[in-house]
């Protein structure tokens, strides 16, 4: 594979709709329905919406996407504006290739040139912590859902950030409209 990373572009919807719903199996079309409202909501100020293209046998394909929408943490003095990374695609057959990494490693830098000064995410620490993601409670920030695992729950500090940014997550409306934070109990195990 030959991949090179950059922002989307308004004639890729349809592919990503495409790689989103194959990377999330039966979890799909929900995740591509966030992506969209994402997209209209909170991505589509900063452009923060990049894919990954496979150009190796001369033609571009897009394999992969991430996105950093705008959220807010709720500190002492203030609201600040933060990322959060999510969701992250990469197309079956191009899982393994190093292109999640890729896309993670350009998230950073695109949520960095935005001036934010962290970049949350719930997801894999063995993966994340690569890329320099952290658990996020042990830094003073409070999740946004009882729902989402302790290890799960990470940050990337980045430039901007100071000592006293700490405070509770808050994720754009999006996420909450589709129900789409931490992990939900499977159906007959929800208490009585």
């Amino acid at each position: 594979m030959k991949v090179t990373i950059r922002r989307e572009s308004p004639g890729d919807a349809s592919v990503i709709r495409a790689v989103v719903g194959s990377a999330f199996g039966e979890d799909g079309p929900l995740i591509c329905h966030l992506v969209d409202m994402l997209r209209a909501h909170a991505c589509g100020r900063d452009g923060l919406s990049l894919v990954a293209v496979d150009d190796a046998d001369g033609r571009s394909r897009v394999v992969g996407q991430v996105m950093v929408t705008r959220s807010r943490l709720d500190t002492l003095p203030q609201l600040i504006d933060v990322g959060v990374l999510s969701p992250l695609a990469v197309e079956p057959a191009a899982q393994g290739h190093g292109v999640g990494g890729l896309l993670v490693a350009a998230a950073i830098e695109a949520a960095g040139s935005a001036r934010l000064p962290a970049l949350f995410l719930e997801g894999d620490p063995g993966f994340y912590g690569r890329q320099g993601f952290v658990a996020a409670t042990p830094l003073g920030f409070r999740k946004p859902s009882l729902r989402i695992p302790d290890a799960a729950f990470q940050v990337r500090l980045l430039d901007g950030y100071e000592t006293w940014m700490t405070g509770t997550l808050v994720y754009a409306e999006p996420f909450w409209d589709l129900d789409c934070v931490g992990l939900r109990e499977p159906e007959g195990d929800s208490p009585a």
